[in-house]
């Protein structure tokens, strides 16, 4: 199907029939109840050794309750009423929304279980970040009260293969994004390692130039493809980053993007344009540990997505 765009022509590649399928069959996880199964079985498991009062409601029910709050926006106590009337059709017990709110503000999803294998794939990752709001007052309060509540920060590191989130950071709105390139880095090495893939490029803008970026993905034997700033450095220079920029400099923009298929940068975009547009650009919780957590959680549900679409498999099902 050719399409004219900009006044040029391009031919759209996009299986729409496989597509549509694939939408579809993500709006089954909404009603998935696979907790069930395994109910009983994960209790004892949960309670085992435990101190205190046992638990009562099984992990994977708090995961499929974070991943209607999160992708729906239900919020505890509709997630409450959502559970009594599934209840109905198949018969369960049903949690309290206070039991709820508390469960799923302390969730802990291993980002690795929400990736697909890469089965020996070299693999490309690029990295960015953007800003969540932390209300959903509109502009228009906030400039007649003069409110501001400030934001905090998401980081990602998004692989080439599957376009899912390698690894992840919530920080405050201060926090620099070349502060956070090591951390990405090395998190996605061993993500991707522990799913049989191997980092070999990382791509980054400018906003992550500097000589411990670059020493870092030297560490690690990986290509920085870090678009540098001018001007070019000293002469006198002994970091890695030297020989980069002068290539850099030396090549100009537009051939050392080819070169180092820098284009795959925008892949970093990805996550966040799908978050922000299915759950919304800003965070609910009230508390700032919450907040981070919420704005995680969404990061890690959006990888799940993409799980199942591949397998058909929830992340709550043991």
């Amino acid at each position: 199907m050719k399409k004219k765009r900009w006044g040029k022509k391009y031919v759209d590649k996009r299986n729409w029939k496989e597509y549509n399928k694939k939408l579809v069959k993500r709006g089954a996880a909404y009603i998935s109840l696979d907790f069930i199964e395994t109910w009983k079985k994960e209790l004892e498991e949960m309670n085992k050794g435990k101190e205190g009062a046992p638990y009562q409601y099984p992990e994977t029910l708090m995961t499929f309750l974070g991943y209607i709050y999160i992708l729906l926006g239900i919020d505890y106590r509709g997630l409450q009423g959502y559970l009594l009337g599934l209840s109905k059709l198949v018969p369960f017990e049903v949690p309290h929304y206070s039991t709820i709110y508390r469960r799923i503000s302390k969730l802990k999803i291993d980002l690795r279980k929400t990736l697909l294998k890469y089965k020996g794939k070299d693999v490309i990752i690029s990295l960015d970040s953007t800003g969540v709001k932390v209300t959903n007052r509109g502009e228009w309060i906030r400039e007649k009260w003069k409110v501001r509540r400030g934001w905090i920060k998401v980081h990602v590191a998004v692989d080439d293969k599957n376009k899912q989130v390698t690894a992840i950071s919530v920080t405050n709105e201060e926090i620099h994004d070349n502060a956070k390139f090591g951390e990405l880095l090395e998190n996605s090495i061993k993500n991707v390692e522990a799913k049989g893939g191997k980092i070999i490029q990382a791509n980054a803008d400018a906003a992550y130039d500097s000589n411990e970026s670059f020493m870092k993905a030297e560490k690690y034997g990986i290509i920085p493809a870090i678009k540098v700033r001018k001007p070019s450095p000293t002469a006198r220079s002994k970091n890695p980053r030297k020989k980069y920029a002068k290539e850099y400099h030396g090549l100009g923009y537009e051939k050392w993007r080819d070169k180092y298929g820098y284009g795959k940068r925008w892949y970093s975009e990805i996550p966040h344009s799908v978050v922000k547009r299915k759950c919304g650009e800003f965070v609910r919780a009230s508390k700032e540990e919450n907040m981070y957590h919420e704005a995680k959680l969404k990061y890690i549900f959006y990888n799940s997505m993409i799980f199942y679409d591949e397998t058909g498999i929830p992340i709550w099902k043991k």
